[in-house]
């Protein structure tokens, strides 16, 4: 089972229904899609700046940020099923269907290590993927991606939040970052004819 996080800027791209389809027509019974927030997370953070509410708060809105991003997908793309929970995901990958992660259960009643900015939708995909057991994680940017970055570099220019690489480091599966344009190299590792980018 892979975990495939698209970037909240990639749903703002034309590209967007092109990964979405790339992920039904080759992700059924393998693949779950989780979703950043986009424009939507940059509404929280535009309100947080305006009224100073606190980071518990914020966070416990960026993930409804990400829920807007998916069913934006789901709309776009039908066939995506949507699951809140890891019986949920489960049981969409065992009828061989596209799964597309609701985030609810990562909101938080108190503050923790999730509950900041330092942790994005890049983070919180990582956590599922070791949750779930995954195989493989991939992450979908619209920023510029160097192949030969290591996660810890990626952290340190921004493509990545800061905590990702440390939380990535005991990961038992290949981690990919990829740009949006490269939906080639994302049909290739789905149809494993590509390899995964140095951890």
């Amino acid at each position: 089972m892979w975990v495939v996080k698209i970037g909240g800027s990639v749903s703002e791209d034309a590209l967007f229904p092109a990964w979405l389809d790339l992920l039904v027509q080759l992700g059924g019974g393998r693949v779950t899609l989780v979703c950043g927030g986009g424009g939507f997370a940059d509404q929280v953070r535009h309100a947080q700046a305006r009224w100073r509410f606190d980071d518990l708060a914020a966070h416990n809105m960026a993930v409804l940020a990400m829920a807007q991003t998916a069913y934006l997908a789901q709309s776009l793309q039908p066939r995506l099923r949507l699951a809140g929970s890891q019986e949920q995901i489960r049981a969409v990958l065992h009828a061989g269907q596209t799964a597309l992660w609701l985030p609810m259960e990562s909101m938080r009643d108190a503050p923790s290590a999730q509950t900041s900015w330092e942790m994005s939708s890049d983070s919180l995909a990582l956590d599922l993927a070791r949750r779930l057991n995954a195989e493989r994680l991939v992450v979908v940017k619209s920023c510029s991606v160097d192949p030969g970055a290591t996660l810890a570099e990626l952290g340190q220019r921004g493509v990545l939040d800061g905590l990702f690489a440390g939380i990535a480091r005991d990961a038992a599966f290949p981690i990919d970052v990829v740009h949006r344009a490269e939906l080639g190299r994302m049909r290739a590792l789905l149809l494993g004819e590509g390899r995964a980018v140095g951890a």
